[in-house]
């Protein structure tokens, strides 16, 4: 069925799911802080009744969903929150999705000014980077109330391949930190193989042959250990993303008294990275932090 939806933020995911939501059928109007993006965004679904508005209020009046993919905490508070946001323009009954991976405290902040409102409110950060947001194949782990879930699967459906109810709300931010925890993890272990292959004059497609059909099989070895092999970090999801939600977990780990040694020093190598001027890079560039050795 189709439904009125404002889309907040049009940045390297949110314009593709967006766009989802628009070839799905949905009346999608959207809102992005640099205009001319959005424009361009208008102009590339022009025909499929979408429309621009210019401040996060204008876009969620008289709509019956509201996502968001913006930046960060500060971002999203903005857009949400603020003086113009979204929530206070949005009529009871209404929902609200937040897709911006940010702190679970802030989820839990938004849900119980929309819970006030009359709103259903749902965090529902996402993973599958720029491939998976254009692909329409987005894994999502969401936050909140079963009304509130329910309300929104329909919708989340047009760039998701997977959908899953964490929990309550603050939940779904709370999964992602493990998602990135995973990531660095992985990462972190397929760079110091990678570079060990290198080092012992092994043919690199042959091990990924090898070990690829094995216990050491990942996503992130499929996908990125030809492209790292190849000094190759111009997609995907950046290092300066990584480092915030990297940040969000690890404050969140102090605050449970979690130590988390691995991705603390996994972000000390990124933060390295990013220093040298790598931080738009793409997450699999954390195997520069390992020189290559000649065998």
């Amino acid at each position: 069925m189709s439904k009125r939806i404002a889309f907040l933020g049009l940045g390297t995911m949110g314009a593709p799911m967006a766009g989802h939501l628009a070839r799905a059928g949905h009346r999608v109007t959207v809102y992005n802080r640099t205009a001319a993006t959005a424009e361009a965004w208008l102009a590339r679904h022009a025909g499929l009744g979408v429309a621009l508005a210019l401040t996060p209020a204008e876009a969620a009046q008289k709509q019956d969903a509201v996502l968001a993919c913006v930046g960060n905490d500060r971002d999203l508070e903005e857009v949400v929150l603020g003086e113009r946001g979204a929530l206070a323009a949005m009529e009871p009954g209404a929902l609200f999705v937040d897709h911006t991976t940010v702190s679970p405290a802030l989820a839990r902040k938004i849900a119980d000014v929309a819970q006030a409102r009359g709103l259903l409110a749902l965090d529902a950060p996402v993973s599958g980077g720029q491939a998976g947001a254009e692909n329409g194949t987005l894994s999502v782990m969401a936050g909140g109330s079963a009304e509130a879930f329910a309300a929104a699967s329909p919708i989340l459906d047009a760039f998701s391949a997977r959908i899953v109810h964490i929990g309550a709300a603050g939940a779904g931010q709370a999964a992602k930190a493990v998602n990135q925890l995973c990531i660095a993890g992985t990462l972190a272990g397929l760079s110091e193989g990678l570079r060990f292959a290198q080092a012992s004059g092994l043919d690199l497609d042959r091990v990924l042959e090898a070990i690829s059909g094995g216990a050491a099989q990942s996503w992130q070895m499929v996908n990125r250990w030809p492209t790292m092999a190849r000094g190759e970090f111009d997609f995907g999801f950046a290092i300066d993303w990584m480092r915030k939600d990297l940040a969000i977990a690890l404050a969140d780990a102090k605050a449970h008294g979690l130590p988390l040694p691995v991705a603390d020093l996994v972000d000390g190598f990124y933060a390295e990275i990013q220093a040298a001027g790598g931080g738009r890079q793409d997450t699999s560039a954390l195997v520069r932090h390992w020189p290559e050795i000649a065998p």
